[in-house]
């Protein structure tokens, strides 16, 4: 008996008892299509959690911070902390200060790709009578392509130059101290911006106080310096904190710093800013490949330097993702394993049927080998085809869930992309198909073992 024989005569048999096949299928299709959504749902639930932390920041950056409180003795040195400024990650062995060696140190770790300090100061922006408080950051210009800044308008900055990039919320940061209606024109405001931070002039100062009222009666008291200020450019909407802040060269801001230092020792006699210039508080490291952000991070945990990032909270969600997916995907198994149980019946049921026929088979010389092919044959496109009519079904099941959960939730922030509850990639749409064959031809296994060994001479006197 060759293939094509084998093939038309498994078909056959299978059209003959149209109904038990169409019920063994319908069965296959069932449990198929339950463990495809339920593990569409858990795969759909670890996007939903990517997506929300990409809006917080990149999942390949690990920020060094001499903040991070250190672990209890108790914690067991790894998992997640409170950071001072509430985000829930980070690990750290002692708050040792970050500066320059440290920095070289960490940028030769396997799998860096770009390390930068990160000098924070807050100064007031001056543009005609309109104020703006801002959070003016010094980094490395050399590494910003490297951390994913992107402009909207106008360039990033080059090499030690005195440009500064604006967060894309900061022009609405402007208001007019002495105006009633000053709030309205907050980051969140509908209104148009009213400093154009490329076109208008504006001046920075460290004086938060400055277009205030205020006593110059004495005799220490000098005018605030002020700071010509370049605008390189904006950034795009991040919907994170670089919206909000503004960027510099750290080189010129330690230069400005430095002037600060010297401004307040001439006022006041002591210099807040000398803080400031002794080491950073911060530092961000950029790591190639999200699978190595674990083995960085421990590395620099390793060196004595308190560290997080997102991909602590991720690994955190993905478990009990996992978790949950386990549960969902038990539940779809207990359908397929009933399946099975259907197709083994199924299967039993026509070698009764078909005795004399198997021992017509044997007796005209049919080998053993063919007869356990023609069952297992038989068996496996059953659950092929109960596999690929289950996927469609859950194709079609995935579609509606996530049409009613758009529906239900929105699309989220402006912009944002239909919120998905449901995906099934192609991986998973392909293991279904396979996975359902794989049960039908385990569970056909028995069935064609006990035909292969039916007595030629008493099946053929079978009734």
């Amino acid at each position: 008996m060759n293939s094509i024989d084998l093939v038309k005569m498994g078909f056959k048999n299978m059209w003959r008892r149209k109904l038990r096949t169409i019920l063994t299928v319908l069965g296959v299709l069932i449990g198929t299509a339950s463990i495809v959504v339920m593990l569409s749902l858990g795969i759909g639930m670890n996007e939903s959690f990517k997506k929300q932390l990409s809006r917080m920041g990149s999942l390949n950056v690990i920020n060094v911070d001499i903040n991070i409180m250190p672990h209890r003795p108790d914690s067991g040195g790894g998992g997640m902390v409170v950071h001072s400024s509430g985000f829930m990650s980070g690990r750290s062995s002692s708050n040792k200060k970050i500066d320059d060696k440290a920095l070289a140190a960490i940028s030769q770790l396997e799998g860096v790709e770009a390390v930068t300090p990160l000098l924070r100061t807050h100064l007031m922006l001056v543009s005609g009578k309109l104020m703006a408080h801002v959070s003016l950051v010094g980094i490395d210009p050399d590494t910003l392509e490297a951390f994913d800044y992107k402009v909207e308008k106008g360039s990033l900055i080059e090499g030690d130059s005195n440009g500064i990039l604006f967060g894309s919320y900061i022009a609405r940061s402007f208001y007019n101290p002495r105006s009633r209606m000053r709030y309205m024109y907050g980051p969140m405001g509908e209104q148009e911006p009213l400093v154009d931070l490329l076109n208008d002039r504006i001046v920075m100062t460290f004086d938060s106080s400055y277009g205030y009222r205020r006593s110059t009666s004495s005799e220490n008291y000098r005018r605030p310096r002020l700071y010509n200020v370049t605008t390189a450019g904006i950034l795009e909407e991040g919907r994170n904190e670089k919206d909000y802040s503004a960027y510099i060269s750290i080189n010129e801001l330690k230069k400005m710093l430095q002037q600060k230092k010297r401004d307040e020792r001439n006022n006041t006699g002591r210099s807040p800013a000398s803080s400031l210039l002794d080491g950073y508080e911060r530092a961000m490291v950029k790591v190639k490949d999200i699978k190595d952000v674990e083995d960085v991070q421990n590395a620099i945990t390793e060196m004595g330097y308190g560290s997080r990032s997102l991909a602590d909270m991720l690994e955190s969600m993905k478990k009990q993702s996992r978790t949950i997916q386990l549960i969902l995907g038990g539940i779809g198994a207990v359908s397929l394993f009933v399946a099975a149980l259907g197709i083994t019946n199924t299967m039993i049921m026509s070698i009764y049927e078909r005795t004399r026929e198997i021992g017509i088979m044997k007796v005209l010389g049919c080998m053993l080998g063919n007869i356990r092919k023609l069952f297992l044959f038989e068996a496996g496109m059953i659950g092929a085809f109960g596999g690929v009519i289950g996927l469609l079904f859950s194709l079609g099941a995935s579609l509606l869930l996530n049409s009613v959960s758009t529906g239900l939730m929105g699309r989220g922030m402006p912009g944002d992309e239909p919120t998905q509850i449901s995906i099934i990639p192609a991986w998973l749409a392909a293991a279904s198909i396979g996975f359902a064959i794989l049960v039908g031809i385990i569970a056909g296994f028995y069935p064609a073992r006990r035909a292969m060994k039916l007595s030629a001479l008493e099946a053929i006197k079978t009734d």
